[in-house]
């Protein structure tokens, strides 16, 4: 989730109208430059590569470039590492005492618990990290590696991954946190989930339509895609006070997004008299 989270923090920064860069300095994976390219394209932003250049070059240019060029923040993809491995981590030490980093970022997963915090233990000691990107919150951890991060590193986290897509990016708080592991839920989250993604207009008018009982096969579709708009049924029910923590099965879950799917084609496949006027449908129909 590395280069993924780099084109999340960047898209983030744009919406708020900065001018960031993304620069591709993880040489060794197959393929990581061109993934940058690729969802630094979908967020907008330009990606500044050397092809398979030494790392700590690609990042010197790439901020005289910035300079020139104007642009306010610069995130260097580094290589990843499962692992410490000491040649790499030499790298990075290189790369930060050549362009003076403002913020070192670790991206880690949340699904690895222990060995996370392992890991962050590690780089922390060896590139004096400043914050933490925890991604994989959608899945079925609860965070508990987040806690046991802080705890070891002392360093912040500043935003969790709460899923694929490029805009499933989260501010970290605390509190939010410890309301999921207890099973809680997140209201406050899905409140802001809600505001970023529902339309304002949309949502006035459909309660209008709600309270004098018109609410038709138009509203339900345009409701059915603000719910995916915010990451599907999952995503909503995980941020909900009981539910977060209940045992709904992978399958049942499944089941009713295809559900969902098939009412969504269901209602595609109807006249826009019959979405506007569920009265005429009839057997024949």
């Amino acid at each position: 989730g590395k280069t993924t989270h780099c084109a999340k923090i960047a898209r983030k920064l744009k919406n708020e109208n900065h001018r960031p860069l993304l620069v591709a300095c993880d040489i060794y994976r197959p393929a990581a430059i061109k993934q940058l390219q690729v969802v630094g394209e979908q967020v907008g932003v330009p990606v500044f590569e050397m092809g398979q250049t030494n790392p700590v070059t690609i990042a010197k240019e790439a901020i005289k470039l910035a300079k020139d060029k104007g642009y306010d923040y610069v995130f260097i993809d580094t290589a990843g590492r499962l692992h410490i491995d000491t040649e790499l981590m030499n790298e990075l030490k290189s790369i930060k005492a050549e362009v003076k980093p403002t913020e070192i970022l670790l991206t880690v997963d949340a699904m690895i618990g222990q060995d996370a915090v392992n890991v962050a233990e590690t780089f922390n000691e060896l590139l004096d990290i400043t914050g933490v990107v925890l991604t994989k919150l959608d899945g079925d951890t609860r965070g508990g590696a987040a806690l046991s991060i802080k705890a070891v590193t002392g360093r912040p986290i500043l935003y969790v991954g709460m899923g694929e897509k490029l805009s499933d990016l989260e501010q970290f708080y605390p509190d939010r946190m410890a309301s999921r592991i207890l099973g809680m839920g997140d209201v406050l989250s899905l409140i802001e989930k809600a505001g970023e993604t529902i339309d304002e207009e949309q949502a006035k008018e459909m309660s209008k339509k709600l309270k004098k009982a018109q609410f038709d096969f138009e509203d339900y579709l345009v409701s059915m895609q603000q719910m995916k708009k915010m990451g599907g049924m999952s995503s909503v029910m995980s941020m909900m006070p009981g539910l977060g923590n209940a045992k709904i099965k992978d399958e049942d879950m499944e089941k009713g997004e295809k559900q969902m799917a098939r009412i969504e084609s269901i209602i595609y496949s109807m006249t826009l008299e019959e979405r506007r006027n569920p009265d005429i449908l009839n057997p024949s129909r």
